[in-house]
């Protein structure tokens, strides 16, 4: 939870609201992907070397022995990568077992999709393009929980949807971080794309997510939905006046309010 804290303020606090294995199985999971995105956003490592790591990391969730085989991949790097990346291994170590595969192959498929993006360059043309890009960092994401909670209590829930969750929450970083990608030369605008554009894209696949949060049945899933969910709406209002990022304070503010 500690490194929860370090590298999520938006994810932190529902995940810390879950209880029991559900907790474990989600925080296993968030930092598991957080570490193999912090290899593909290092800005320090070339790129033939992250898309051999992250082909690693593929390969070593893939096999029988994915803890031992993530450790040694990325054990030599320690000095190059962050905490969260190099101890990916343990946060894998942290997912109940009966769910671990799912947590596993989830990695896998994010390890693989992010190695395709940095071959890429991240050179994002058309919506398809876009669609692809968010799918592969976020809405697998969605995907993934949604397994985790008809897991845990057997609450069911639409997987389109869920990959949608996942996009709409990508889709207002893609709009918060328009000017620091830009700084890195990297666009995840499609051509002619202004920010009209890619705020309609946002709006369409918060509406989805909406109704996904709509369809969950009340519990630990809908409880830790909401607060992302709403910290996003929030942000796209704000940015849609001209502002960029929420203040701790307004952050607090609408997960106290969600909080009763």
């Amino acid at each position: 939870m500690t490194m929860l804290k370090k590298t999520s303020r938006t994810f932190f606090i529902p995940i810390s609201r879950l209880e029991g294995q559900l907790q474990e199985a989600v925080a296993s999971g968030y930092l598991c992907m957080r570490a193999i995105d912090e290899i593909e956003d290092h800005t320090d490592l070339d790129d033939e070397l992250k898309i051999k790591l992250l082909q690693d990391v593929r390969d070593s969730f893939r096999s029988d022995e994915p803890l031992a085989r993530a450790r040694d991949v990325l054990a030599p790097y320690k000095h190059d990568l962050p905490e969260v990346s190099w101890q990916l291994h343990e946060w894998a170590g942290l997912c109940p077992s009966d769910i671990a595969p799912t947590v596993y192959r989830y990695t896998a498929k994010m390890s693989d999709e992010m190695a395709y993006w940095v071959d890429k360059k991240w050179i994002i043309d058309t919506e398809e393009d876009l669609d692809r890009y968010t799918y592969s960092v976020a809405g697998m994401v969605g995907e993934m929980l949604s397994e985790l909670w008809l897991w845990n209590d057997g609450t069911q829930s639409d997987r389109g949807r869920a990959v949608a969750f996942g996009r709409g929450l990508q889709a207002v970083n893609i709009l918060r971080n328009k000017a620091e990608d830009g700084t890195r030369g990297v666009s995840f605008f499609p051509k002619g794309w202004g920010m009209d554009e890619m705020l309609a894209y946002t709006r369409r696949n918060l509406k989805e997510a909406d109704a996904y949060l709509a369809e969950l049945k009340e519990g630990q899933a809908k409880a830790f939905c909401k607060i992302p969910l709403a910290l996003a709406h929030a942000t796209v209002k704000l940015i849609s006046g001209g502002g960029n990022k929420l203040t701790r304070d307004a952050v607090l503010k609408i997960v106290n309010k969600l909080s009763g």
